[in-house]
């Protein structure tokens, strides 16, 4: 069933995690025992994020496509934890880049303590995720995830290299969320098929199905960040702003804008801060960009719907189906 923005059936997480709830225990399970270090502070900085209230998403797709072809092996349970390494890695090192003090309503590790044992800690669970791909011990598999984290650290690069800078249009935009966000959403629901021995086309439409989920959930991160209640995001309105970051409803509100809102907008991007927000967040509704993005977020959960034709009828592919309208139904 297609998506609309005005879909009001907001879907909560639990009916989704519930028809993997073993699974999802026996992942959580894993990942404090692989989080084990001789050194006490990796411990410590791996379980303040791990723990920090994060949906998983990612080892949850992992879990849904392995499980909604069949897969009756365990070998998906380290996938999937190392798939939330590999992300919970990539947050500790996007909180030190972008001086973030506040993840998830929770203080950042960085902010708690410092930069350099966020860094490092970062790596180690890089490391840790490198070393149970080999447990997984799949080739193919090991292909798509060190390929993904390639393209990740490019995307992360290129966000960084788009700040202060309004030029940015919305193909580069696009570009820079399928690198950073969608990649390994992707990566995990693709890897999810290939351990469950999908076919060519079931593997192929997993593939895509988590890349366009990917890019429906930063969307709406966009969105939200203009719009969104910061108690329940766990971060501040306007963040992406202060950053400097030109996101889709800031370039749809240039592309819209009188020539003196565009303005407004380019001087807000190139000198960051918070100084021009109450007058950006007006020319963004007044632009209808905010409904754009939307719209735009609606038709990528659209396509990630449509891919799951290729899998046989199973509550796995209900719940994936789900988590298609919680991707834009969701408030935080």
């Amino acid at each position: 069933m297609p998506i609309h923005a005005s879909a009001s059936d907001t879907a909560a997480p639990s009916p989704i995690h519930a028809v993997v709830a073993e699974d999802f225990a026996a992942v959580n399970r894993t990942i404090m025992a692989k989080l084990g270090s001789r050194i006490p502070l990796v411990e410590t900085i791996g379980q303040h994020i791990i723990v920090s209230g994060g949906k998983r998403l990612r080892p949850l797709l992992v879990l849904l496509a392995a499980r909604a072809l069949g897969y009756r092996d365990d070998r998906h349970i380290t996938l999937a934890t190392l798939i939330e390494f590999m992300h919970t890695s990539t947050l500790l090192h996007d909180d030190v880049v972008d001086e973030s003090h506040l993840r998830r309503g929770k203080a950042t590790a960085n902010d708690a303590w410092g930069n350099a044992p966020s860094v490092l800690v970062g790596d180690f669970l890089y490391s840790r995720s490198f070393q149970m791909m080999v447990e997984v011990g799949s080739m193919r598999i090991m292909d798509v995830l060190s390929s993904a984290t390639c393209v990740i650290a490019e995307g992360e690069v290129q966000q960084l290299t788009n700040v202060g800078n309004p030029d940015i249009d919305e193909a580069a935009y696009f570009e820079t969320i399928q690198g950073k966000t969608a990649m390994l959403f992707e990566a995990a629901s693709h890897s999810g098929a290939i351990l469950a021995e999908a076919t060519p086309e079931q593997e192929s439409a997993l593939q895509l199905y988590g890349r366009y989920l990917g890019l429906a959930f930063q969307l709406i991160d966009d969105l939200l960040d203009y719009q969104g209640d910061a108690e329940a995001m766990g971060k501040n309105v306007g963040d992406d702003l202060a950053e400097g970051k030109p996101t889709l409803p800031l370039i749809q509100a240039m592309a819209k804008g009188t020539p003196e809102q565009t303005r407004v907008i380019r001087k807000a991007i190139r000198q960051g801060g918070l100084d021009h927000l109450q007058e950006v967040l007006e020319i963004i509704n007044a632009t209808g960009a905010l409904e754009y993005t939307r719209q735009r977020a609606v038709e990528m959960a659209d396509l990630a719907l449509a891919q799951l034709e290729a899998l046989p009828e199973s509550p796995y592919r209900d719940s994936m189906a789900e988590l298609a309208h919680l991707a834009v139904d969701r408030q935080a």
